[in-house]
């Protein structure tokens, strides 16, 4: 018998409920049946007379020919890609037919960029930037797509260790601060972050955009304060001796989302069998990865030089929430870092209202409309829900964000009830 996390576990529970619904009649009568002989005796009993196994590896078997077997994917590597890259090592994309190859990218304007030259296929990318490419900020307008969601929390705000007794935001005048894309869930936690406490993150701190890999080196340097930046690069200021944790974005919004797996919309049209195959490699693995005893193992295989090349104990200390935070504690946050594919509506919708409420988003929206349009939680539930993969009902929820309620259903409201905003 399959094990019941692994992929062909999650086939067999989806062939199983489909048999179900076709041959069991609806309502009490099947409860009280089930209830009755429990559904291991039945599928048992059903299989001498219907070809469970068979049924069971024509699920396995795609819808329709992949229209491409060979994809390129981008990714910078940070703990936020975890996914896309374990799916090379770990076997997910072979399992669905797919060869990927997995291409370690400098930044996320030349992922953005590679993207719309249409030399990646699909790619890690953060989670606001299909919004920003869609609506064409910073860039010429391409209709893409938020496919899943890599990772939630993640993230931290780190200082250099000069700053340990400057724990107080509103100490944090005239200090030069680094995210790592304007376009960043980074971005917008550390501007809402600061403005929560006075700071107006235009006029009295310095954002500037700094790659992942080469934050820690700029912090050492002393040319940047902190940075609000992606794992492992928190925990590797750490290791190095060089900076310390002050917050993690987790304590700011528990379940935020991080990164995501973009798709261009032509990719979706033109390969819709690839797609298919390539969203159950990447939720299966999303899957995989939430799961804490599988965590030491994912730090083994993307630990190496060819994807985030980190030492293994900065990894782990990310991906098990058991880590070093600079300050001389050993601190255990299993959240710290976590994995969940669905790409809500509803975040989307408070990522459009950041981007309008700092001046990058110029023009009015109908928010719900690219929400929508951009995050695809519709078809992303009805994947997840044939891969036995639990989703959620609706594609909208509240959120809370350092203890202020945000209602999707009341954007504007939301948006200027803001005392620091550009618009």
């Amino acid at each position: 018998m399959a094990d019941s996390g692994s992929d062909d576990a999650i086939v067999e529970r989806a062939v199983e409920r489909v048999l179900l619904h076709e041959i069991l009649p609806r309502g009490p009568a099947r409860r009280e049946l089930l209830r009755a002989i429990g559904s291991g005796t039945l599928f048992s009993a059903l299989s001498a007379f219907f070809p469970l196994g068979a049924a069971k590896a024509l699920a396995q078997e795609k819808s329709g020919a992949l229209e491409l077997k060979e994809i390129q994917i981008g990714f910078v590597p940070i703990t936020c890609a975890t996914p896309i890259i374990m799916a090379d090592p770990m076997g997910f994309y072979a399992k669905q037919g797919l060869k990927v190859n997995v291409v370690k990218t400098a930044g996320w304007a030349l992922i953005r960029d590679k993207v719309l030259n249409r030399e990646y296929h699909a790619s890690h990318m953060l989670s606001p930037m299909p919004l920003a490419i869609s609506l064409g900020i910073g860039s010429r307008p391409q209709a893409t797509h938020v496919a899943a969601i890599e990772n939630i929390n993640g993230q931290a705000i780190t200082l250099h260790n000069k700053h340990k007794e400057k724990r107080d935001p509103r100490q944090w005048k005239g200090m030069k601060f680094a995210v790592p894309f304007d376009y960043s869930m980074h971005n917008l936690l550390l501007r809402y972050y600061l403005a929560e406490h006075g700071i107006d993150p235009d006029k009295d701190v310095e954002i500037r955009v700094v790659p992942p890999p080469e934050m820690v080196a700029n912090l050492r340097a002393g040319n940047i304060d902190g940075y609000l930046g992606p794992e492992p690069f928190n925990q590797r200021a750490v290791y190095e001796e060089v900076g310390f944790i002050h917050l993690l974005s987790k304590e700011l919004w528990d379940g935020h989302p991080c990164c995501a797996l973009g798709v261009p919309a032509s990719f979706i049209q033109e390969n819709p069998n690839a797609f298919a195959a390539l969203f159950r490699a990447i939720a299966t693995a999303t899957a995989h990865a939430h799961k804490a005893e599988n965590r030491m193992e994912i730090a083994r295989a993307i630990a190496p030089a060819n994807y985030l090349n980190q030492p293994l104990p900065v990894v782990e200390q990310v991906l098990t929430g058991r880590f070093a935070d600079g300050l001389g504690k050993i601190q255990n946050v299993p959240g710290r870092a976590d994995f969940d594919p669905f790409p809500w509506h509803s975040m989307a919708v408070w990522i459009l209202t950041q981007l309008k409420r700092w001046g990058y988003l110029k023009q009015e929206v109908d928010y719900r409309t690219v929400a929508e349009q951009v995050f695809l939680a519709t078809d992303a539930r009805r994947r997840m829900i044939e891969l036995g993969l639990p989703a959620p009902k609706e594609s909208y929820k509240r959120h809370e964000v350092m203890g202020k309620t945000f209602d999707p259903a009341k954007p504007e409201e939301y948006l200027k009830g803001f005392a620091i905003r550009r618009s």
